[in-house]
């Protein structure tokens, strides 16, 4: 396996467009063929970004200006509105490409959902017309030093017509290369908003410090918040989505779970061309290829199977949100809930699965450096790590047993 060298430690951002002006996609047709190219162009030089960890600033900026990162956007406010089947089908696409690119939009994805949801009438113009223009929203909301991944520090404080945040964060998935950054901060009250700041504030250090063997190129360092000033157009009271029957905890996990099902997806594509033009039949097959040993056959049947299995459950996940997502009742959200855990369980299990057999039915030949294929099961496996799959079995277990709706967070 690959040994991986910890990155160089920068807060200098890679250099990308500051004042995009972003193609707007119309419909959910368009939407899945603007994704299928770009995967084509994404998955070429794929394995060399990982194995450089060359940070992928201009495929993103071919992306965002695509117009995918602005498609969930409501019709009324300029966007296609695209059901949640399609937005989780461009996910994997993009993922079985590169996951690192395809994972990079979720928490731009999950936050226009929370404003959306919880903004004001004022605020979705303002951020929605910035995102459709191709500007990029940033994640700095998980904290390494708090109790649990719900567990916040970093605070909130009023400042005459404006506020102050300070804090520290980790996980920072996507904010090197975002032109806003939205932070999780408390108010006084304990209530949790999301403060949007622009990335070159004062006092905004974003650290490229990401280390982990897998989802290498996605940039997910630490930021540092010291005394920021936020507007108050920038301060959305995201606390509200979890005090009403909403969608936001369904949507941030389900784009997680296509991620998965999209590294399941590229790591089976794979494995069908490696056996097919670089393994030779095992001794004791009496075939004269590789691809004609009936073990490996069944093997990658066994694989498909398991996938399409993983991407219907995902389908109705996606079509569960749809029916709860204009106007959401305690009914729909709990059903939204319950069938994004039932995807991301087995999103999970292919991803797992299907990177390990990758290297069991491609042989010894599948370790070596020079094909680098070892990167889909480190993806896989760092991925997967996100919102574990332990949960999702309780909270439907407990729901189908005893009637106890999954809570109401973004790891739920």
């Amino acid at each position: 396996m690959t040994i991986s060298v910890a990155p160089p430690i920068t807060t200098e951002p890679p250099a990308f467009d500051l004042e995009p002006q972003a193609h707007v996609i119309r419909s959910d047709a368009e939407a899945i063929e603007v994704a299928k190219a770009l995967a084509a162009e994404f998955a070429v030089e794929a394995a060399q970004r990982d194995r450089d960890r060359r940070l992928p600033a201009a495929e993103l900026d071919r992306f965002s200006k695509s117009g995918l990162w602005g498609i969930t956007i409501p019709g009324t406010y300029g966007g296609a509105g695209v059901s949640w089947v399609t937005l989780t089908e461009v996910i994997k696409l993009i993922s079985a490409a590169d996951p690192s690119i395809g994972q990079i939009p979720q928490n731009h994805l999950a936050a226009l959902d929370a404003i959306r949801v919880t903004a004001s009438e004022e605020q979705k113009r303002l951020w929605f017309a910035r995102v459709l223009q191709g500007y990029r929203l940033g994640n700095a909301f998980s904290e390494a030093r708090s109790k649990h991944v719900g567990a916040f520090e970093t605070t909130l404080t009023p400042e005459g017509d404006g506020y102050r945040i300070n804090g520290e964060k980790f996980y920072a998935t996507g904010a090197l290369f975002a032109h806003y950054i939205h932070v999780g901060a408390v108010n006084p009250e304990g209530k949790v908003h999301l403060a949007i700041v622009p990335r070159w504030a004062a006092g905004l250090a974003i650290i490229d410090n990401w280390s982990s063997f897998g989802q290498r190129t996605t940039a997910s360092g630490n930021v540092r918040i010291d005394n920021v000033r936020v507007e108050a157009e920038g301060v959305i009271p995201a606390y509200l989505g979890g005090e009403k029957p909403t969608t936001n905890g369904s949507v941030s996990q389900i784009i997680q779970a296509a991620v998965d099902a999209g590294i399941a997806r590229g790591a089976i594509d794979e494995t069908i061309h490696f056996v097919r033009n670089h393994v030779r039949p095992w001794i004791d097959s009496g075939q004269e290829h590789g691809y004609d040993d009936v073990f490996t056959i069944a093997q990658i049947g066994d694989l498909k199977i398991k996938l399409h299995a993983a991407e219907a459950l995902l389908e109705r996940a996606g079509r569960a949100i749809d029916a709860a997502f204009d106007d959401t009742t305690e009914e729909g959200a709990t059903a939204a809930a319950v069938a994004v855990a039932e995807a991301k369980v087995l999103t999970t299990e292919i991803a797992i699965l299907a990177t390990n057999k990758l290297h069991e039915l491609g042989g010894t030949r599948s370790t070596l450096g020079q094909y680098n294929l070892d990167r889909h099961w480190r993806n896989a496996r760092t991925h997967t790590l996100h919102d574990p799959v332990r949960w999702k079995f309780f909270h439907v277990g407990n729901h189908a047993l005893n009637g106890v709706k999954p809570p109401r967070h973004a790891w739920s």
